[in-house]
């Protein structure tokens, strides 16, 4: 894949060096030449110094062949512009915006361009450490339908089959993290102690399957 990053902060300038050492080819675009020095003296891809909503920096970076594209810049204005001439006047398929206003990320993944919403994203990290108690949401998708959200599980569950928890709750385990590494539920799963279950729920169903996670299973499961 080609993929072009507005944006050379900490974020861009880690996600350059995560795609290339994947083996693809980047791009990376940024209004201060000096930004790139943070990609280091290994970075093979392309630095290009303007502003990413800039058609022809965009096509210097390669945006014509790009196959993703990645608004990371330090301003929401500058990224959902950017996303959305890469997008639309492009025609690149994959693209997401870092977006710090939760308002305005709500309001452009219902324009269909996913969006990171890094204030919200991190207080929930930080919340899920610090009060383990109710669930947390930690993905939304693009029409804001369905979420993930962190389902605390009551101790009886424990030693239950994760089909279990599914036909009680009526929702869906989407992967749970056992041991500190993520792991996709198969038929024969069954809840252990020490797991984080992370289940798939719409908004109308999140307050029942929190409801009957936290309650000790009925003595015919």
């Amino acid at each position: 894949m080609h993929v072009v990053i507005m944006g050379c902060g900490r974020v861009g300038s880690t996600l350059a060096y995560s795609l290339e050492s994947r083996g693809h080819s980047v791009a990376v675009i940024d209004h201060d030449a000096d930004a790139f020095r943070r990609l280091g003296p290994d970075f093979a891809g392309i630095t290009v110094t303007g502003e990413g909503f800039d058609g022809e920096v965009l096509r210097q970076a390669g945006i014509e062949r790009a196959d993703a594209f990645a608004a990371v810049s330090s301003g929401d204005n500058s990224n959902i512009i950017s996303a959305r001439l890469a997008r639309e006047t492009f025609g690149v398929s994959r693209v997401a915006a870092r977006i710090y206003d939760q308002r305005r990320a709500q309001v452009y993944e219902r324009l269909g361009i996913p969006t990171v919403a890094t204030v919200r994203w991190t207080a929930d990290r930080m919340l899920r450490h610090l009060v383990p108690e109710g669930n947390v949401e930690i993905f939304r998708d693009s029409t804001s339908t369905v979420s993930i959200v962190e389902v605390p599980v009551h101790k009886d569950w424990i030693g239950r089959p994760v089909r279990a928890l599914e036909a009680a709750t009526g929702a869906r385990v989407a992967y749970l993290i056992r041991f500190g590494i993520g792991t996709l539920p198969t038929p024969s799963s069954v809840v252990q102690e020490g797991d984080q279950l992370f289940m798939l729920v719409t908004d109308d169903l999140a307050g029942t399957v929190t409801s009957v996670a936290a309650t000790p299973p009925e003595g015919g499961l």
